[in-house]
């Protein structure tokens, strides 16, 4: 009897593995598709774009040119302009992200620990989200000036109202029969918030890092835009008053490479602190 059970649990356990492998396969086998497609469709677009320009269907002053993107990209990298536009707007963001999340969601798991202080703050938050990032440019560079600060606050503005939202909801979304289990075993609210409700919401922080990080690099662009001798906010700026349209399209395509570097940073960051949400999906 010992021996057919424990061929049955071998059996049982060879089978179990065997979906998970081919679950595994099956989710690798879809990425792969869908990749493919996206790199058809991207290439379809670029090949119908650069056709009609080609034939003088559209005007490639007006709209542009693949080949004179990848002109104006080799330009450039050649006199050394892209690096250190990118990296001028790749710190402002870097650091307006950090601000922004670091600030926004300290006050927004506070939101959750002192209903006091909700009540108190929360009229000056959606004051705060309801002023388009863009009118408070001007103070900011009255403020702190034309230089690298003022572009780190800009990033900061357009994190934060975000961040505060979302680990506010993510701390209420605590199952609320573990919180009166760990009240009833007379454990202090400051523990329910540290052991519980921090832990608990790291989830839906980490889903706002990935919404935010996209907001702190707009943050840092129009900073770019209104005053900057660098970045490319300023680039941008500079080549639309040219008529440089390609060379808009260029400075663009830098900008969301740049995005989806971030974005991918924290995706793997996500992936470290938080293996199992990635195992279940």
């Amino acid at each position: 009897m010992s021996d057919k059970s424990g061929q049955n649990s071998i059996s049982v356990d060879a089978r179990a593995r065997a979906r998970v492998s081919e679950a595994v396969v099956r989710r690798r086998r879809q990425r792969i598709q869908v990749l493919l497609c996206q790199l058809l469709c991207f290439a379809l677009i670029i090949a119908i774009w650069q056709w009609q320009t080609a034939t003088g269907a559209v005007s490639a002053f007006l709209y542009g040119s693949p080949s004179g993107i990848a002109t104006a990209l080799v330009a450039a990298v050649r006199n050394g302009s892209l690096w250190t536009d990118l990296t001028t707007t790749a710190l402002e963001t870097l650091a307006g992200f950090a601000l922004g999340n670091v600030i926004g969601t300290t006050l927004g798991l506070l939101l959750w620990y002192s209903k006091f202080i909700s009540r108190v703050l929360q009229p000056f938050i959606l004051a705060l989200g309801s002023i388009p990032i863009i009118a408070l440019a001007p103070i900011t560079i009255i403020w702190f000036g034309t230089g690298f600060a003022s572009k780190v606050a800009m990033s900061t503005l357009s994190v934060l109202v975000v961040s505060i939202i979302i680990a506010y909801k993510g701390a209420l979304g605590v199952d609320p029969d573990q919180i009166n289990l760990m009240l009833s075993l007379r454990a202090r609210r400051s523990q329910v918030f540290r052991l519980l409700v921090v832990p608990a919401s790291m989830t839906d922080i980490f889903a706002g890092l990935k919404l935010t990080v996209g907001f702190a690099l707009v943050g840092a662009i129009v900073g770019e835009f209104m005053s900057s001798t660098q970045g490319l906010g300023h680039q941008i700026f500079k080549s639309g008053s040219l008529y440089a349209i390609s060379a808009v399209f260029a400075e663009l395509a830098v900008t969301v490479v740049l995005a989806l570097i971030l974005s991918s940073v924290v995706t793997h960051v996500e992936r470290m602190l938080l293996p199992w949400r990635h195992d279940l999906s």
